[in-house]
């Protein structure tokens, strides 16, 4: 991806949240040089993947296959002493935009519609090696479980949400027509480098032409912890 793309869809979604009253923690407005004078009181931060994360999944189609997340708060998984054993994500997901068929290894998570137009997400359960299987897929949305044929789709209308357990494959994308959809992830804490399965292997993260200067730094990209000032 181009930064001067993954800037745009930063601005994009910012105007977005601010439509829908949602508010995103003080460290998402940081800038590359706030970032360069941030001591270890942001280690947490920096260590669960915090912020901004822009991908296309290697496609070089951002509008047709690809995702915009904030992380707002994260466990860590390899953290004996971690009491945070849950993980908050928003994506923005637009009309037809695609996240390619995968799983996760340990997390479960709700996604739920929290605003916009409505989501669609497409689900296959898996064999022990990560092949579709044909059987009929049993989901939980809202309390209520729901039965649907081997690739199957439920539709998410506003409030409305369902849970993905590990080894459920999932692909999903805004409905044509009604709008870029506001989604909310609640989860157990996740790693992206490690918990990730997709069905056609791709890459989480893009690789990045620097066209201009970023806006933000996404979650990969934060420099260590600087010393403070003697």
């Amino acid at each position: 991806m181009k930064r001067s793309e993954i800037n745009n869809e930063i601005r994009e979604t910012i105007g977005f949240l601010e439509t829908h009253h949602f508010a995103l923690p003080p460290f998402a407005a940081w800038t590359p040089d706030d970032w360069q004078s941030v001591g270890h009181e942001a280690d947490e931060i920096r260590s669960r993947s915090l912020g901004w994360d822009v991908t296309d999944f290697g496609s070089g189609r951002f509008p047709e296959i690809g995702l915009t997340v904030f992380t707002i708060r994260n466990g860590k998984v390899d953290d004996p002493d971690n009491e945070k054993i849950y993980a908050e994500k928003v994506l923005i997901v637009k009309e037809n935009q695609v996240t390619p068929f995968h799983f996760h290894f340990s997390k479960t998570e709700d996604i739920i519609n929290r605003g916009g137009g409505d989501l669609t997400i497409d689900l296959y359960n898996s064999d022990g090696e990560g092949n579709f299987v044909e059987t009929e897929v049993r989901v939980n949305c809202d309390g209520v479980t729901r039965t649907v044929p081997a690739g199957g789709t439920v539709v998410l209308g506003l409030g409305e949400s369902i849970t993905l357990v590990p080894g459920l494959y999932h692909e999903f994308k805004g409905v044509p027509g009604s709008g870029t959809v506001l989604v909310g992830e609640v989860s157990s804490v996740n790693d992206d480098n490690v918990d990730n399965r997709f069905q056609t292997p791709l890459p989480r993260y893009p690789e990045i032409e620097e066209d201009e200067p970023p806006l933000r730094l996404l979650c990969n990209e934060y420099p260590g912890a600087q010393p403070p000032v003697s």
